[in-house]
């Protein structure tokens, strides 16, 4: 039965909706709305113009409709008069098939026909930064090896607390946060669920996590690296596949032993097929979980001031070594280590649905497990492809993996690479200091 969204305000209070929804950038886009004025909004959704975000259209296109999704209601822990809910977008009483949460939606169903319900479960870095966001927050916080370090998260007690709470009062099932591997970083952790309700957390979760910092005083940011020379800020995916969704799912269709180049590590041979899938698409894959330019300064940095970037820099899996691009840390289950800060909640989701489908289809073989350390001795992987340099290398093997664009389908993929490639063309064309430094007395 669907929440009726004026009766959740009357019983709880709230005033205020804001009806949220995520462009192709990964930008939040919402408007206020009134409680007295929800009951139509739910109904008829509330307009934007689409080209005012970041989506292909034009400003002759007709209005865009997001259409609130009353089970994703959330009301603001900090501000509990005012509640979130995630939308969908809709033109002309037909879904925005660029829009990312319909994206993701599609694929969803897509696996669903097949017996196969994704969860996934994500560890979202950030920097706690000054206001300017020019300086780590914590003057104290300078450590060589800052990971884990007791005193500099107490440091930040208050901030991570806060957070904390409130994803234990919205029943996310937090189980732990720590400082992580750069100075001024941090992770929270949250239980894994179904890839769409993953997706809303992790929106939400960049949403809180930005609020509660700005109400310390401090800037909150996902940026993949805000600091050079420290590790930046990954977002790594666990992924498993069920033979039901929620509480309903029975069967871990991943899990599986024996023979073969994943059984050993406890991957049934569908989890094989699925993992093939990332590993084909991988390059491409890059443009969307990597989709900023200062993406490729994490995953093809040199060593940073902890030693290590944390980050892939190519195309290889492994069983519990953290220094490839997947990893298999468990049965039933891998971590995608390539996706960034940057990546959006839902397209992230979405992209690992339809290279995971893409394998199980084509029946992809993951290839050859590799148990060295990457950083120390990748020199000696042959036939393991590179990670794409920039951004325009992702853009173009997105763009001729012409599987995954179908997948991902060709209305989105369009709309995806025509914005990325004017923001590749219009940063190409800013002049810099280093050009000056290296090339006037040339």
């Amino acid at each position: 039965m669907t929440m009726d969204l004026a009766k959740f305000a009357t019983d709880t209070g709230v005033t205020y909706f804001m009806i949220s929804f995520t462009d192709l950038f990964g930008g939040q886009r919402a408007k206020m709305v009134p409680a007295q004025a929800i009951a139509d909004m739910q109904k008829d959704g509330a307009g934007f113009a689409g080209f005012a975000t970041w989506l292909d259209m034009t400003p002759a296109h007709p209005d865009m409709l997001a259409i609130p999704d009353p089970s994703t209601v959330i009301q603001l822990p900090w501000k509990p008069e005012v509640a979130w809910v995630a939308a969908n977008c809709v033109m002309e009483g037909e879904d925005v098939a660029q829009a990312p949460r319909n994206v993701l939606r599609r694929l969803i169903d897509e696996a669903a026909e097949e017996g196969l319900h994704v969860k996934t479960g994500v560890e979202a870095e950030f920097f706690l930064l000054t206001p300017e966001g020019d300086r780590i927050s914590d003057p104290f916080d300078t450590a060589e090896k800052p990971c884990y370090d007791q005193q500099a998260v107490m440091r930040r007690y208050d901030v991570v607390r806060e957070i904390c709470d409130y994803m234990l009062d919205l029943g996310w099932g937090p189980y732990q946060t720590d400082h992580e591997d750069a100075n001024g970083q941090f992770e929270m952790n949250w239980e894994f669920d179904d890839a769409l309700n993953t997706a809303d957390k992790h929106s939400f979760f960049k949403f809180m996590v930005k609020s509660v910092a700005e109400s310390h005083g401090f800037r909150a940011t996902f940026m993949p690296k805000p600091v050079e020379g420290l590790t930046g800020n990954g977002c790594h995916v666990h992924v498993s596949v069920w033979d039901a969704p929620g509480d309903k799912a029975r069967t871990n269709v991943f899990a599986g032993d024996g023979d073969g180049p994943t059984g050993e590590v406890g991957l049934s041979e569908r989890g094989k097929h699925f993992l093939g899938g990332i590993m084909k698409h991988a390059s491409a894959l890059a443009a969307i979980t990597n989709p900023t330019v200062n993406s490729y300064k994490r995953i093809n940095a040199p060593r940073t001031s902890s030693g290590a970037t944390w980050a892939p820099n190519s195309v290889t899996w492994t069983g519990n070594n953290r220094t490839h691009m997947v990893r298999v840390p468990g049965p039933g289950r891998f971590e995608l280590r390539l996706a960034d800060g940057a990546a959006n909640p839902y397209l992230l989701q979405a992209v690992i649905i339809a290279a995971g489908l893409s394998g199980l289809r084509t029946q992809a073989d993951p290839g050859k497990r590799h148990d060295i350390d990457m950083y120390a001795e990748g020199h000696k992987v042959r036939g393991a492809p590179s990670l794409p340099l920039n951004m325009l290398d992702a853009l173009r093997a997105y763009d001729k993996d012409k599987a995954l664009k179908a997948a991902m389908g060709e209305a989105f993929s369009s709309a995806f690479l025509t914005l990325k490639m004017q923001e590749w063309n219009a940063y190409v064309s800013h002049f810099t200091q280093w050009e000056k430094d290296n090339t006037l007395d040339i």
